[in-house]
């Protein structure tokens, strides 16, 4: 079987790909006589470890694959450190070891390719920023096994996934709901999964909803805090709850125009909780227009919204920022407020 093997020096090649601290990829060599001793088309990688310690975080470090996906290989056997076989993630290794892994192809992923257009704000070889259209579902689950995001990231990207955990899928390290549209970062490798969802574990990711709410919030801005978890009336919606029994959760909003009857509002996210923004403004008497679940529209603005055929919460995730998981530059996106809910501002701005 092929192997392929990756060659590395220790040096700073300005635009090349970096992987791990000090290391450069510069050549993929095939090899077409060497036998595959784990049955299957591996890709062997090869260098030296930069950094003392447990071979897991070692490895992680100086090979540019994420510490879970290093764990999994030490598992299958697929470590060599100086030559010798490694299986335990807890060894304790030098400097300058040299090692060897053998990572196989990454696996297809279940969810079929799609060939479904996408609006793609930013793209490169680690991830991809999509401005998500409303009726879009991100994620394929019951009752939506395709026609998703991740359908059309698959075919999108084909080619270009290097494994997320091992399959070859789109990392999806956030989502937002089927009806609001607007930006989500969605990853292509396995070091920028894990580089994001760290920062959308630490909260450093910068996030802006824009919102239009019935009424005007009083005040006009402020800070919205009340831990969410599952409603326990209905499994379908989310609920403010008692804190210690949900996941924390942090709002800023501040109301950018008043309208007829309601305002645009941004809202800045401090955590990401699911339903967040729509949970913690209907919990201040201020649901979004078009919320079937949180809300019901004022009377006198419900023949508006069927005039226009709106027909889902207003809301739009309008602005992104980021440090990129593997430069660690700052990004940051927009993305302008989507016709349905600019004809509805203008409705109510005259109204």
């Amino acid at each position: 079987m092929a192997v392929w093997t990756l060659l590395w020096i220790a040096m700073d090649c300005g635009g090349q790909e970096r992987m791990g601290s000090g290391h450069t990829l510069v050549a993929r060599v095939h090899h077409p006589h060497i036998g595959d001793p784990m049955g299957g088309n591996d890709e062997l990688l090869t260098g030296t470890l930069d950094v003392a310690g447990r071979i897991d975080k070692a490895l992680a470090q100086s090979s540019g694959l994420s510490r879970e996906r290093v764990k999994a290989l030490l598992d299958e056997g697929r470590v060599d450190v100086d030559g010798k076989a490694v299986r335990q993630a807890s060894l304790k290794v030098e400097a300058g070891a040299t090692f060897a892994v053998r990572v196989p192809a990454a696996a297809p992923a279940e969810a079929v390719a799609q060939d479904i257009p996408l609006r793609v704000t930013y793209e490169d070889d680690a991830l991809i920023v999509i401005d998500k259209p409303a009726g879009m579902v991100v994620h394929p689950a019951a009752g939506n096994p395709d026609g998703t995001l991740v359908n059309a990231l698959l075919h999108h990207c084909r080619g270009q996934l290097s494994g997320i955990g091992g399959v070859a899928r789109p990392g999806i390290v956030h989502r937002i709901d089927k009806d609001t549209s607007g930006l989500l970062v969605v990853a292509k490798t396995d070091a920028a999964h894990e580089g994001l969802a760290r920062q959308f574990a630490d909260h450093s990711i910068e996030r802006a909803y824009k919102a239009i709410t019935a009424g005007h919030p009083v005040p006009a801005a402020g800070t919205i805090r009340g831990a969410i978890a599952r409603s326990n009336h209905d499994r379908k919606k989310m609920a403010l709850v008692e804190d210690g029994r949900g996941k924390h959760a942090v709002t800023h909003y501040r109301t950018l125009a008043p309208l007829s009857g309601a305002a645009l509002v941004e809202c800045r996210l401090e955590t990401g909780r699911t339903h967040q923004v729509r949970v913690h403004l209907a919990s201040i008497g201020h649901s979004l227009l078009g919320d079937p679940v949180y809300g019901r529209a004022p009377s006198r603005i419900r023949p508006i919204l069927a005039r226009l055929g709106f027909v889902r919460q207003a809301l739009h995730a309008a602005e992104l920022g980021f440090l990129h998981p593997i430069s660690g530059e700052r990004l940051h996106f927009t993305s302008s407020t989507p016709v349905d809910m600019q004809e509805l501002i203008v409705e109510l701005s005259g109204s």
